[in-house]
């Protein structure tokens, strides 16, 4: 797969970012990895997922993973580039969390949240009740 210099670095800040939430806030994955996916890379919901699952595929994701990849729905690329940054990012990120007030913490956490609840309803609401919905 050929990639431009953009799309590595953006896929580097996603690994960050990610892992920085992680160490944070408890948060990378699903809240994180899969709407930058989607909104930074234009990669499409089950894509976004099945490359989310790739970078957890050492703990808990192989079986489900598998069943992505079988429907071409992993980016196997995009999933190193991010778990490597990961690790760094959630290093920093928990360093952050331990120097403040858990209250803090607990507070950007329900941000975060209500963030991309936002986020995910509005965008989906839109294209749901839209004659053009699948």
């Amino acid at each position: 797969m050929n990639m431009d210099l953009n799309s590595i670095l953006i896929l580097i800040l996603i690994g960050i970012c990610a892992g920085m939430l992680s160490g944070f806030i408890g948060v990378g994955g699903g809240l994180v990895i899969v709407p930058a996916l989607i909104y930074f890379m234009g990669l499409n919901q089950l894509q976004a997922q099945g490359t989310s699952l790739a970078i957890m595929i050492p703990p808990i994701g192989i079986m489900a993973v598998m069943n992505y990849h079988k429907t071409g729905n992993v980016n196997f690329t995009y999933a190193l580039i991010i778990a490597i940054t990961f690790v760094l990012g959630g290093y920093l990120g928990s360093k952050i969390a331990l120097k403040i007030s858990p209250v803090k913490v607990k507070f950007f956490f329900g941000i975060i949240l209500l963030y991309s609840a936002f986020r995910m309803i509005w965008t989906s609401g839109t294209t749901l009740f839209s004659n053009h919905a699948n």
